[in-house]
């Protein structure tokens, strides 16, 4: 007799127990912040991709109210149907003037943007390589698109190039309608170090190769560039990348993604991302929170928020001592220093995942929520505290973070 679903699913979470990989929800019983409550107990939260603290903004929460009042608190239907309403317009407009972009397209969700973009762009005649460390929404979106799929070392554009000329090398008139198209893809700031893409370099070899190239820009978007509008705007590369990807749900502090492009890219999506079509569109509330976000971000007060964040990165550098930083590179406990004072990401690397859930644990009995993150998420053996700052944190609470993270892991000893 084959076992059944019940049995299936126990079996399954047996293994992943055994391997001290099993996850669980954990209710947050108070609005995202940089204190939030659990069991009924405050904890200085250092978890959130809330960086510039907005996601609990009165000012945001106030447009929600005046929207709902507007359009109700659904949107009823699919974009294409009759769900696309005044709200989500106007926010697809704003995304596409911060991008510096003819058009923009919003998507439920990160993860729905990649896997319903990559697949609609890209067939199985074409070659899409990917670095190493892309998200899992791009690495499934990828997958699903049936392209043949190679990936280059993390941030080596040596290994880029290497791999766009045997791709270059597989069709006789790459990019036309008879060839195979190729296809780069890659984050502008990576979720799990923070570290940066050598985003000219890899606009280069796009250029070299006649690639089409995607940038992620999930963890850049509302950060860095003139009025937030990320790494591709700073560095000046906005006309440089075909497709833009970016969420609402980090640095703007909403949910939602988009793609910023072409208008002929948007309407492409608009009649091929099945994750766009079959869907009912987003809330009006959310477009509308969203939006709100924006027009904070682009003001002198997302000036300002900017300026404490990256204040508050150097407060936490600061505080940690010479023996805990770990150059790029190495894989010694302590702060990964891969991307200096320039990003709200913060690993802090133990390597062992039971390890690691002990010394997060530690700190959880000290009032600070500091996740562990294990294997799916990051490759085995890698497993650590990843530690994000926000604008809405204090100096203070950073200073005592750090103290107390030194003193948990001294007394953990947790690579030992």
């Amino acid at each position: 007799m084959s076992e059944t679903l019940n049995q299936f699913c126990q079996r399954s979470l047996d293994t992943v127990q055994l391997e001290g990989l099993k996850r669980q929800l954990r209710l947050i019983e108070s609005p995202q912040s940089s204190v939030v409550q659990i069991d009924g107990r405050e904890y200085q939260n250092f978890s959130s991709n809330d960086y510039l603290g907005l996601a609990n903004h009165p000012g945001i929460k106030e447009k929600v109210l005046q929207t709902m009042e507007a359009f109700g608190t659904g949107a009823g239907a699919s974009p294409l149907i009759s769900g696309f309403q005044t709200p989500q317009n106007e926010l697809q407009m704003a995304l596409a003037d911060l991008k510096g972009a003819e058009s923009a397209l919003v998507f439920h969700s990160g993860y729905c943007t990649a896997v319903g973009t990559i697949p609609a762009l890209f067939e199985p005649t074409d070659i899409l390589i990917i670095d190493k460390l892309c998200h899992a929404s791009l690495i499934d979106g990828a997958r699903r698109s049936g392209a043949k799929l190679r990936v280059f070392r993390h941030n080596d554009t040596v290994d880029l190039e290497k791999k766009l000329k045997w791709a270059a090398s597989q069709s006789t008139t790459p990019g036309t309608k008879d060839g195979n198209h190729i296809g780069i893809i890659a984050e502008s700031v990576y979720s799990m170090d923070g570290d940066h893409a050598p985003l000219k370099q890899i606009a280069a070899l796009k250029h070299a190769y006649g690639a089409w190239l995607m940038i992620d820009e999930a963890h850049s978007t509302g950060l860095f560039g003139k009025h937030g509008a990320g790494l591709i705007q700073e560095q000046g590369l906005s006309g440089q990348v075909d497709i833009q990807m970016g969420t609402l749900g980090k640095a703007l502090g909403c949910s939602g993604g988009f793609i910023a492009g072409s208008k002929l890219l948007v309407d492409f999506l608009i009649n091929k991302a099945r994750s766009f079509i079959y869907s009912t569109a987003p809330s009006p509330m959310v477009s509308a929170a969203a939006l709100a976000s924006l027009h904070i971000t682009t003001s002198e007060e997302g000036e300002h928020l900017r300026k404490t964040l990256f204040d508050r990165i150097q407060t936490f550098h600061e505080a940690v001592g010479e023996p805990w930083r770990n150059p790029i590179g190495g894989t010694a406990s302590g702060l990964h220093q891969t991307a200096g004072l320039t990003s709200p990401i913060l690993p802090w690397w133990v390597g062992d995942a039971e390890k690691a859930v002990r010394l997060s644990q530690a700190l959880m009995d000290r009032g600070l929520f500091v996740p562990a993150i294990r294997y799916p998420t990051v490759p085995p053996n890698t497993s650590r505290l990843r530690i994000t700052l926000s604008a809405s944190h204090s100096s203070a609470a950073i200073e005592n973070l750090v103290k107390q993270l030194v003193h948990c892991h001294e007394q953990l000893n947790p690579c030992s």
